[in-house]
Formats: C-alpha cells, sequence, structure tokens
C-alpha cells in the first residue's frame, strides 16, 4: 500500500497595496514548488493603505483565475508563522530584491523559526526586471502621472488611474 503525501502548502504575505509584477513573479514561481500556496494580506495598524483589503483581494484574485484552485487568499492581523500552522502549511515564501530585503528577511526567518521549527522559510530572489519595484514606488509613480505600464497587471493600472484620477 502506498502512502499519499498530503499536499504541500505555503503562505506567501505581505501587504499587496497594490499587488505588482513582481509578486506576481514570486507567486507563479512558488506554484512549481507547492501545491497550494495561500497569498496572505497582512494588516499593519501601522500602515495606511491606498487599497482596501476587499480591493486587494479582488487584484489578486484577477491574476490568478487559471489557477484558482491552487491558489487562496486570505487575511491575517497576527503572526505569519502562526497563520501558517493554522493552515497546514509547511513554508512561508519570502521574495528578495536585495542585499538590503536579506538582513531584515534573515531575522524574520530566524524568529519564525524559534517560534515554530516546522515552518520553514523559502526565500525566493524576485526576477531580474522586477528587481527595482516596490508597491510604494508604483504608487507613488502612478501619484505623479508615470507610467507603470508593464510593472503592474494592467487592471491594477486601471485601478491606481482611478485612485489618482479622484485626487
Amino acid at each position: 500500500m502506498t502512502e499519499t503525501k498530503p499536499p504541500s502548502v505555503a503562505v506567501y504575505p505581505g501587504t499587496f497595496d497594490p499587488i505588482t509584477n513582481g509578486h506576481v513573479d514570486i507567486i507563479k514561481r512558488a506554484l512549481r514548488m507547492f501545491d497550494k500556496v495561500i497569498i496572505v494580506i497582512a494588516v499593519n495598524t501601522q500602515k495606511t493603505p491606498l487599497f482596501s483589503i476587499e480591493e486587494r483581494i479582488d487584484m489578486i484574485n484577477q491574476c490568478f483565475s487559471s489557477t484558482n484552485d491552487r491558489i487562496q487568499v486570505d487575511i491575517t492581523t497576527g503572526l505569519i508563522v502562526d497563520f501558517a500552522v493554522k493552515n497546514d502549511a509547511c513554508a512561508i515564501v519570502r521574495g528578495l530584491r536585495a542585499v538590503s530585503d536579506f538582513d531584515y528577511e534573515f531575522q524574520l526567518a530566524l524568529m519564525n523559526r524559534k517560534l515554530e521549527r516546522r515552518v520553514e522559510t523559502v526565500f525566493l530572489m524576485t526576477g531580474f526586471r522586477w528587481i527595482f519595484i516596490s508597491s510604494s514606488i508604483i504608487k507613488d509613480a502612478a501619484r505623479h502621472g508615470g507610467d507603470i505600464s508593464g510593472v503592474v497587471p494592467a487592471h491594477v493600472r486601471n485601478a491606481l488611474a482611478e485612485k489618482f484620477s479622484r485626487g
């Protein structure tokens, strides 16, 4: 009798305000490694997001309509490692753009490892063409009328244009 292995689940946390092509790249690559990826919108009370939770969930879902059976979007206000355990995840996926990201991410990974040894942190290097982008930089460029095509999905570009056209 062969033993069936439970599906591997990873969580990919972030604020996703908004989701970028860099995020999409990391998620697609994580889907090659794991059976399911839970995209977790981490609510940070110290940040004032441009988009509501509902808008962010909708933008994320629009990016992955063809893989929705392997993608789940959720939110948390607590520790990501606790969320991972509650959702039977074996890993937390983190994207790295530069060495400066690594210092902070390494500290987080070590703390998560101390809190829960069963959950690994998997670092994925951002694709070279996305290395310079962040949600903050994209919002700033869009706010000032910059062309952000190619760095966010078209529906996100439209949502940003709509937000900033309202003043």
